[in-house]
């Protein structure tokens, strides 16, 4: 797989998804946010847009992270915020942040190396860092907010499997059959 920085937000890069395969298609058409990809055998299979806070240019924002349907649960999307993540420090941004609204998108950002800020945001959305500190209590502050809410089967099952238990390891950047 290759990872691919296709530019910063001033760049404007734009390119299409087939919005029968990706969640947030559309948001990658528009020329405001820099944009990451990850491509198997030439097509795109994950997408992450960003951009830089309003108020703070030390921080860039993750925005709409997409996976392929076909593609989900591979560690793909993790890999690619990390990707972001890394190109975003080099050019010189102190945190990246990103916004999640579902524990499992918070378990993907904690594995990219992110951590619960203990801030909300927007519509029930999770602000995680990284840099942040990533300990037990972070961890399990971020899946006790989502524990008050009202969730389908899959996912109690998902926050009751993780109940005392440390964030998840960070994952390497390439995957060890990449190496």
């Amino acid at each position: 797989m290759e990872y691919a920085l296709l530019g910063w937000p001033p760049d404007g890069p734009t390119f299409r998804l087939d919005y029968r395969q990706f969640s947030y298609a559309g948001k990658f058409v528009m020329s405001a946010t820099g944009k990451a990809v990850v491509r198997d055998d030439d097509e795109t299979v994950a997408a992450v847009a960003f951009n830089e806070d309003r108020t703070d240019a030390d921080t860039l924002w993750l925005r709409y992270v997409t996976v392929r349907e076909d593609r989900r649960g591979e560690g793909i999307g993790p890999r690619l915020c990390r990707f972001a993540a890394e190109h975003a420090r080099d050019r010189g941004y102190d945190r990246i942040q990103i916004a999640v609204n579902n524990p499992f998108a918070f378990e993907a950002l904690s594995k990219a190396g992110f951590a619960f800020t203990g801030d909300e945001t927007g519509i029930a959305e999770l602000v995680m860092t990284c840099p942040g500190e990533r300990t037990r209590e972070s961890y399990q502050a971020g899946l006790d907010v989502y524990r008050e809410r009202d969730l389908s089967d899959a996912e109690r099952v998902f926050l009751r499997e993780r109940e005392g238990s440390d964030p998840p390891a960070t994952i390497p950047l390439v995957p060890a059959d990449d190496a």
